[in-house]
């Protein structure tokens, strides 16, 4: 079998990232693509694409029977899934070799048995990999999992057996609370998963998170390449990861990987892989610190640390393994050598409970060249594309390479700072301050870390914000060469000592900045990109602020309060709740947007009386779009 034409059942950077390896080896592409995707960059840079269906998932994305389609009508002969969406689906799998087309991932077999949780589980036992301590019954009553509670120990966790992104798992520290997390976990799986099955587990108090990748073919090889760390996570999704795991001893590495490379072969296993354990973190790593976790039966968002620190491509693999050739490399032949940290970048404000964001990107990129080596940009979006509300937020990855792990640390934080996102939300500072924080440059860190430590964290640095508003004074107030003494920008005053300030906001705030202030000594250098005459994006320890000149005439406007009630950000309506005619006081609410899977209240911006409605329930509307329009009373 030669794969001569692919199609990515998958959308943004991983899309992107597995065209960029087809293009290497003469591979034809075909991206599929949303109503909310027909603009994108993966779109852009395939050499077919074909429209799926409308923005939501469910109705694009999810459809098997479009994707199919789309693959007879472009002509591809090998469907490759990405991650996320069905990638995981072993019924699309088996669609997929049904319609005569290559599949690019595991067995459906395989799939199907590293799906439940328990089962995974169970095979485990079998082949010899530890489990942690639990209950993984068929029955499902109160009394009886009441009863298993007791026996396994508190504290413990509660988790869907069909979970997956962190769904469906509930701490329960005492016997009082069983009851209780036992129903909103059963909920929430059946859901989310159509399955409201639970399992109960031991909980590890301080748990790490390393997972091995893994790979098979039809010929019966795996083979491991070696194991990645991706304990900082919050709400059970990973925020960093790397390779290889700090403070990972010799003959641990060869348990893990062993007992990795054993799962693989006891399900037949081809492909990439990814076996996960939970370790103890509140000790050091030893053979009796890890424990089997689940299965990810697919190629991992994290895979760019392994191929940085083996030197091979992961896609490629995927291609070779899915034509039916063997693998690359034997075992003792995979290398490890370096340490790489991947860093995902997200459209989303961690000041605002890390409220995930959507919108046109006004600037988006690195601030210094990522040449591939030792600093990789996967991204699926570029300066001008809009990030719709209707998937996932993470729309980069940074991935840096050292040849050792402080060395990589410092190239992540050096290059964070000069992580440069304008137009929606960006976590890049949270990220930079996750980096900088003790316990993740020493490796103490753990999953819980970052839920215990999130405020300070998440929030802005105050004097960022100062520096990047100073940054713009300063570039404003710049001498033009005007030889006339009344152009000189000097800030001279008569009898008093000079002062140079010039009006500015800071994503809508607006006030007098003083330039020429000087920086605290721990505040990284602002970088200033120039959008448009009276707008700067502004990057200063990976913060990113929108840095405007006033216009007066708007201004007035606003301290009025304004006539147009508009969508802030793309989305569906849910609500009008005026009616042209009604008189409405500053702060009525008089539309419900939901975007971004949030309910947003938009609210009256003076009083005055409606002089008309834009739009009504149901539709559908994208950022700046006119909802309500009002009248003076």
């Amino acid at each position: 079998m030669t794969i001569t034409k692919l199609l990515v059942a998958n959308r943004g950077e991983i899309a992107a990232r597995i065209f960029r390896t087809c293009r290497e080896l003469g591979i034809e592409t075909v991206a599929v693509f949303s109503e909310a995707d027909r603009a994108a960059k993966h779109v852009r840079e395939a050499d077919e694409a074909v429209c799926i269906g409308p923005a939501p998932a469910p109705e694009s994305y999810l459809r098997v029977e479009a994707i199919l389609a789309a693959a007879k009508e472009t002509g591809a002969d090998a469907i490759h899934p990405g991650y996320g969406f069905l990638s995981e689906n072993a019924a699309f799998a088996e669609a997929v070799v049904a319609a005569g087309l290559i599949w690019v991932g595991p067995p459906p077999s395989a799939i199907r048995s590293m799906g439940p949780k328990d089962e995974a589980k169970r095979i485990a036992e079998d082949a010899g990999v530890p489990v942690l301590p639990g209950y993984r019954g068929e029955a499902q009553d109160i009394e009886t999992l009441k009863k298993a509670a007791k026996k396994v120990g508190y504290p413990l966790l509660i988790k869907a057996v069909a979970g997956g992104g962190g769904r469906g798992i509930r701490q329960v520290s005492k016997e009082a609370e069983l009851e209780a997390e036992l129903i909103s976990a059963v909920r929430e799986a059946e859901s989310a998963f159509g399955d409201g099955r639970v399992m109960l587990e031991k909980l590890v108090l301080q748990p790490r998170h390393i997972e091995v990748q893994v790979f098979g073919d039809a010929h019966g090889n795996v083979v491991h390449l070696f194991e990645r760390d991706c304990s900082l996570q919050r709400r059970r999704q990973k925020v960093l990861e790397e390779a290889p795991a700090p403070g990972m001893p010799e003959d641990v590495r060869a348990a893990m990987t062993d007992a990795a490379v054993k799962l693989a072969k006891a399900v037949g296993y081809q492909g990439a892989g990814t076996v996960e354990f939970i370790v103890d973190g509140s000790r050091p790593l030893a053979a009796d610190t890890f424990w089997f976790l689940e299965m990810n039966t697919r190629l991992q968002v994290e895979h760019p640390v392994t191929e940085m620190v083996t030197g091979q491509d992961l896609v490629e693999w995927q291609l070779i393994v899915a034509s039916g050739g063997t693998l690359p490399l034997a075992q003792d032949e995979i290398e490890l050598n370096g340490h790489a940290i991947e860093a995902r970048i997200c459209a989303e404000d961690p000041a605002e409970g890390f409220r995930p964001g959507a919108g046109v990107i006004l600037e988006f990129g690195l601030l210094e060249e990522a040449d591939g080596e030792i600093i990789r940009w996967d991204t699926g979006f570029e300066t001008g594309d809009r990030v719709p509300s209707n998937y996932d937020s993470m729309i980069a990855k940074l991935i840096v390479y050292g040849d050792h792990r402080d060395e990589a640390l410092e190239r992540l934080t050096d290059t964070l700072a000069h992580t440069q996102l304008a137009g929606v939300p960006s976590n890049a500072g949270f990220l930079r301050r996750c980096a900088l924080s003790e316990e993740f440059q020493t490796g103490t860190h753990h999953v819980n870390w970052i839920g215990e430590n999130v405020d300070a964290l998440a929030a802005v640095p105050e004097e960022h914000r100062d520096a990047s508003l100073n940054a713009v004074a300063s570039l404003l107030l710049e001498d033009q060469g005007d030889p006339s003494p009344w152009a000189i920008r000097d800030g001279f005053r008569m009898n008093a000592a000079p002062r140079r300030t010039v009006v500015l906001a800071a994503d809508g705030d607006a006030e007098m900045v003083e330039a020429g202030i000087p920086m605290a000594e721990d505040v990284p250098f602002p970088l200033v990109t120039d959008i448009s005459p009276r707008r700067f994006a502004v990057t200063c320890g990976g913060d990113t602020f929108l840095v405007t000149v006033p216009e007066y005439s708007a201004d007035a406007e606003a301290a009025l309060g304004g006539d147009a009630v508009k969508a802030p950000m793309p989305g569906k309506v849910l609500t009008i709740t005026a009616k042209a005619g009604d008189t409405v006081t500053r702060g009525d609410t008089l539309a419900v947007l939901e975007a971004m899977k949030m309910e947003h209240a938009l609210a009256a911006p003076r009083d005055g009386v409606v002089e008309a409605i834009h739009s009504s329930a149901g539709q559908q509307v994208a950022e700046g779009d006119l909802l309500v329009s009002l009248v003076e009373e």
